[in-house]
């Protein structure tokens, strides 16, 4: 039994340090931690001063539209105003006293140009002065748009902007404003059964923005030949897209986003052969994307998400060569997304993400391409569920068409202790097994 004895002890000194020495072994090293850098004195240690963001820089209110268009350039009246106050005609008196009774802080001479309200503009005509531009934004509750006040602006108006103006205008008192060729209305409530009364007498007109006003009604059946610019998001308004529309030849802008349209996108769409922003998003529209949209050379932003578009996506979207936007995102589109790597790379953003049953080929397309959807099987079907509509959304939000590097090294270090865990369980699992074999034969030699 003597010489047996240093067997049990040598069995108790391995259960002893088998341990630490598996533990030791799978955890990784620790970071070096980089020694404290010796301590500056104050002058030298304070940073440079940076340069402060230009006011111009503050990035603008976010418009209901899944996506922002470029505003309109602004139009060129036909009498061009004076630069400094070198005329020494005086401001009309009727149109003076229209101005006072709108309560805008303006100088004592509306016409001159300065700094703090440069609200007007007026033209050169003698012995009178008359205003051809009033652009008001954040009015007080104080401003008062009367309908006698425009009606005395309106022979010679061109130019009316109004951005966040709380008090609510009448459509009858802007119908009165025949001359304007530039109008822009935003987040402004505006009392009117329709567009169709506040623009019916604008025969001029080239621009018009009116969104975020609470406009209800349909779109006139009839409207303006002039026009270049449309923009009528974010109110409520509903019926389907009139012929008249799409019989503007110079219209370079279609903003119907985020009202209650729906039917199917008409086929003479087509025919809007300046248009370069289209934007019919967060509507009811329905049905396939016409195969006329494909004639239109010169589209760059097109927005057709949050519908109720279906059928497949047309293959002759990726032979748009000016397109650098597309948005298809939250519709029912099916199939096989048919764009290939040279069509993607050249858009600035693509979002397809909220289309359950659609899926890219995983041979053409990297899957590191944020789609938001699935990749395809041999039957063209997607081969696993795809996202939810609201994280694909945001997920392509986050990224357009670029891909993601870092992907993989993120997900690497996600996962980086999960190997250590399991060894260390091994380690104490191999340990607990040693203890009992020695406690066995410990127990067996006392035995006898």
């Amino acid at each position: 039994m003597e010489p047996s004895q240093p067997i049990p002890l040598l069995l108790l000194l391995i259960l002893l340090f088998f341990p630490s020495i598996i533990i030791s072994s799978s955890s990784p090293p620790l970071p070096q931690t980089p020694s404290p850098s010796p301590k500056t004195s104050p002058s030298s240690s304070k940073p440079s001063p940076s340069p402060k963001p230009s006011p111009s820089s503050k990035p603008s209110s976010p418009s209901p539209t899944s996506s922002p268009l470029p505003s309109p350039k602004a139009s060129t009246s036909p009498s061009s105003p004076s630069s400094s106050s070198s005329s020494s005609s005086p401001l009309d008196p009727k149109q003076l006293r229209a101005l006072e009774s709108l309560n805008i802080p303006t100088s004592k001479n509306p016409c001159s140009p300065t700094p703090l309200h440069n609200t007007t503009t007026c033209d050169n005509s003698k012995p009178f002065r008359h205003i051809i531009s009033l652009r008001l934004s954040n009015c007080s509750s104080y401003v008062s748009l009367s309908s006698t006040a425009l009606k005395s602006l309106s022979p010679t108006l061109q130019t009316l902007h109004l951005l966040n103006c709380p008090h609510r205008i009448s459509g009858v008192s802007l119908s009165h404003l025949s001359n304007l060729t530039d109008l822009s209305l935003s987040n402004v409530q505006i009392k009117a059964s329709g567009p169709y009364v506040i623009l019916a007498h604008m025969n001029k007109l080239k621009t018009l923005t009116i969104s975020n006003a609470n406009l209800t009604g349909f779109l006139p059946k009839h409207v303006h030949s002039n026009l270049t610019h449309i923009d009528l998001s974010g109110n409520q308004l509903k019926g389907s897209i009139p012929p008249s529309i799409t019989m503007l030849d110079s219209l370079e802008t279609l903003n119907l986003s985020s009202n209650g349209f729906k039917g199917e996108i008409p086929s003479s769409i087509g025919d809007l052969i300046s248009l370069k922003n289209l934007s019919l998003a967060s509507n009811s529209f329905s049905g396939s994307i016409p195969d006329s949209i494909s004639a239109i050379p010169e589209l760059i932003h097109m927005d057709l998400s949050s519908n109720k578009l279906n059928g497949t996506i047309p293959k002759f979207i990726s032979e748009m060569k000016s397109l650098k936007y597309l948005n298809l995102a939250n519709n029912n589109f099916r199939g096989v997304v048919p764009f290939n790597s040279s069509f993607m790379k050249r858009l600035q953003v693509i979002k397809v993400g909220g289309n359950s049953d659609l899926c890219y080929n995983h041979t053409i397309l990297s899957s590191k391409l944020k789609l938001g959807i699935a990749p395809c099987d041999k039957y063209g079907m997607p081969m696993s569920p795809p996202p939810s509509k609201d994280s694909s959304s945001s997920e392509d939000d986050s990224s357009d068409d670029d891909y993601d590097d870092d992907d993989d090294t993120s997900h690497k270090k996600g996962h980086h202790h999960g190997p250590n865990k399991v060894v260390l369980g091994v380690a104490i699992a191999l340990s607990s097994i040693v203890f009992l074999i020695v406690f066995l034969i410990l127990c067996s030699k006392c035995c006898r």
